[in-house]
């Protein structure tokens, strides 16, 4: 068996748990967290646990094998673990790994981990020793440790601070074409973005422009180039949609209201719009879906 040359190093072992009992369908939960100092060759598993686990190595080195693959990893470096993925990890026997870790479920983590982009088939990140990590992790024990009323929703907010580290540490990892040909599709993204959130604002296309940081003529160029209508011909079709899914839906609201709850200020030119892209008025549509007429 080797031996460690760290023989000195002080070995530590700490873990506290959510002081309040996870509300049952909670979205996200905090289960607990925790820090190490592992001896030399220390090696959990192979094992599977039923929450996801991440760990941040603080020093030192070690492995992580998950999915047929095995990650050389050092300080600075974050590694997942997915519910009931098969896994293992060992500490370097000469500088073994001190980290930290959080342990999370809930139906929200799975869209969370999604978004950023990480899961078992790329389970790594590496954050080139931001000590902002570091400190998430010790505010949500100490969060815990504090065991007040609030620790729960204080450690979901920290977690969400720590995924938001964690997309920006990823971002130049995930890059693999150039800016010059994917700008103009995340240029549309955003807009389309812009148009789907706030289509019952009353919005123009310059301010989204201006808001996005854009001339005008060349956002509509670019967003006509990539979805083959206009910013306002798609506006006013999203506008439309809405509008005829309120008129089958929420009988108990007046044409007027449905006008102005997806952003048209005048009802009468509502109508007029509504009619022409599907020939009939909002309340013959309403009519025709609410109280068809019978075949006979």
């Amino acid at each position: 068996m080797p031996v460690s040359s760290s023989a000195k190093r002080t070995y530590s072992y700490y873990v506290v748990s959510n002081p309040e009992t996870p509300t049952e369908g909670s979205p996200l939960t905090v289960l607990f967290s925790g820090n190490s100092q592992t001896r030399p060759g220390h090696k959990p598993g192979p094992k599977v646990v039923d929450y996801y686990l991440i760990h941040h190595i603080l020093s030192g080195k070690g492995t992580y094998a998950c999915m047929g693959r095995t990650y050389q990893l050092g300080a600075g470096d974050s590694f997942l673990i997915e519910p009931g993925q098969l896994i293992h990890y060992a500490a370097d026997w000469d500088e073994p790994w001190h980290y930290c870790w959080i342990a999370f479920e809930g139906p929200q983590a799975s869209m969370m981990l999604q978004d950023i982009g990480l899961s078992s088939l790329a389970p790594i990140v590496h954050t080139g020793r931001r000590r902002k990590i570091g400190a998430l992790y010790r505010q949500i024990q100490l969060a815990f440790q504090s065991r007040s009323d609030g620790a729960n929703l204080r450690a979901n907010g920290l977690l969400h601070l720590l995924f938001a580290e964690y997309a920006e540490a990823l971002r130049p990892q995930q890059t693999s074409m150039p800016r010059q040909t994917t700008g103009g599709e995340q240029t549309v993204q955003q807009a389309l973005q812009y148009l789907t959130a706030q289509y019952a604002e009353p919005i123009t296309i310059e301010l989204m422009a201006e808001t996005l940081g854009y001339n005008r003529a060349y956002l509509s160029t670019l967003f006509k180039k990539h979805t083959g209508l206009t910013p306002v011909t798609f506006l006013l079709r999203l506008r439309l949609d809405k509008a005829r899914h309120l008129l089958r839906e929420r009988p108990e609201l007046t044409v007027e209201q449905i006008a102005s709850s997806v952003g048209f200020q005048d009802p009468l030119y509502f109508s007029k719009q509504f009619k022409r892209h599907y020939q009939a008025s909002p309340t013959e549509y309403r009519n025709a879906v609410l109280h068809p007429i019978p075949q006979g």
